[in-house]
């Protein structure tokens, strides 16, 4: 007999919650998985129709299941030939169809034992989550993995002109193709951003701003070996650490040395001691993830060419206002020597990526508010223990609340790249199923 169909909810239904509720079925337990819409497994990462939005990481490391390394080469051998190169970066939204093919395949294998529900979860319950319609879903327990929120920073999108959710349905449609854009954020969104302005015949100019004014670094023509971390590396205090990686890096080439550290970079984090984690927020969180979160190679080499038609500049400072009207915004900005001339565009994009407030968020607010759940120390997001558990506001792990994926980040740091959340998918899967035979 096998379990309840709502033996675990599962609160969002992108890469994360999609691939977990098919490993539990694979492991004979069954889940609800909860989605705002109807495009199960995609999320906001693989739900793009453009085929220019390329993987940031090649097809050989893609597989959605741990212990079958080629699964994702193999599916494209079989249903996408071209593309089937495991050194290549195939297109994301290719790699939405195999999530979605990976999920009905374990589903027409493993009967009712993974339930498909459309609907907006409003509040997480001792005894399961509450729908927007009222409605309760029962479960002995509950995973969020709601994946990453809109960008904060530009505001509610008071005006027509500034694009406060650059991934919202026809967001850049009102962009002529003449047009020049303010962009704040000079990451992966931004480079998403204008690929698809190009693709759809922008040949304007974009001016973006970012604290520190760093791009994505690109990968290299071919995967590149690893760089075995030294003792210094792994184990010495923060300073000595980063003047061994500056001569490593220096010696023996960036990417061999992020090659590396890619494995153990979570178990790095979960070790650092709150100060350690502190001084890796405030001064190298920029310079890591622009060289650890790489473009493909032909990505890197479309926003060199813009740089060098001179119709992508890079901007460093903060940001000090932002006014617009019907004819386009103006921005206001400092660097570190004081006030900068102000930029104008037609059009401002937020881009400064997710924004993650676990204390303003509907869903987990009240439940910090509660005392269920507390942010961590660095209030990067909700505080778990090693298995992905809600720490409650003592500090006791909730063994009916999990976090999963994006919003897990407070606790592992790399949690937003498909090999490290296949990782944490396992350790989830083995959590709920031991606490099941235990109960």
């Amino acid at each position: 007999m096998t379990k309840p169909i709502d033996s675990v909810a599962i609160v969002g239904g992108g890469f994360s919650g999609a691939m977990l509720a098919a490993r539990l079925a694979e492991r004979g337990t069954a889940s609800t998985l909860i989605n705002r819409t109807a495009d199960f497994g995609l999320g906001v990462a693989y739900s793009t129709p453009f085929d220019g939005h390329l993987l940031n990481v090649r097809s050989g490391r893609m597989s959605a299941i741990a212990d079958r390394p080629d699964d994702f080469v193999v599916w494209l051998k079989a249903t996408h030939p071209a593309l089937a190169d495991p050194d290549g970066f195939a297109p994301r939204r290719i790699y939405g169809l195999y999530v979605q093919a990976r999920l009905a395949a374990v589903e027409a294998a493993h009967p009712d034992l993974i339930r498909r529900l459309v609907g907006q979860v409003i509040a997480v319950e001792t005894a399961g989550v509450r729908l927007g319609d009222g409605s309760l879903i029962p479960a002995r327990a509950v995973v969020l993995a709601t994946g990453n929120p809109a960008p904060r920073t530009a505001g509610s999108g008071s005006s027509r002109r500034i694009l406060s959710d650059p991934w919202a349905p026809a967001a850049l449609e009102r962009i002529d193709v003449d047009d020049d854009v303010i962009i704040v954020g000079t990451g992966l969104t931004m480079v998403d951003m204008l690929l698809m302005l190009e693709g759809r015949g922008w040949h304007g100019r974009a001016m973006a701003l970012s604290r520190r004014g760093l791009m994505p670094r690109a990968h290299g023509e071919r995967p590149d070996p690893p760089l075995q971390p030294t003792r210094t590396l792994l184990t010495a205090p923060l300073s000595e650490r980063l003047k061994a990686a500056r001569a490593l890096a220096r010696d023996h080439g960036w990417r061999e040395l992020m090659e590396g550290l890619r494995p153990i970079t979570a178990d790095l984090w979960v070790l650092a001691d709150v100060a350690t984690r502190r001084r890796i927020v405030r001064h190298l969180r920029p310079f890591w993830d622009v060289h650890r979160h790489r473009l493909a190679t032909v990505i890197g080499q479309a926003m060199e060419r813009m740089r060098s038609e001179g119709r992508l500049s890079l901007f460093t400072g903060r940001v000090h206002a932002i006014t617009a009207d019907d004819q386009g915004v103006r921005l206001e900005w400092r660097h570190r020597r004081g006030e900068a001339a102000p930029l104008s565009a037609s059009w401002l994009i937020d881009c400064t990526g997710p924004g993650h407030a676990a204390d303003a968020d509907p869903l987990t607010a009240p439940l910090i508010a509660s005392g269920r759940a507390r942010l961590d120390p660095l209030r990067l997001g909700l505080d778990l223990d090693p298995l992905g558990r809600v720490l409650d506001r003592e500090g006791q792990p909730d063994p009916s609340l999990f976090v999963l994926g994006p919003p897990a980040r407070a606790a592992f740091w790399e949690t937003i790249a498909v090999p490290d959340i296949r990782k944490r998918i396992d350790q989830v899967t083995g959590a709920l199923i031991s606490q099941s035979l235990i109960g």
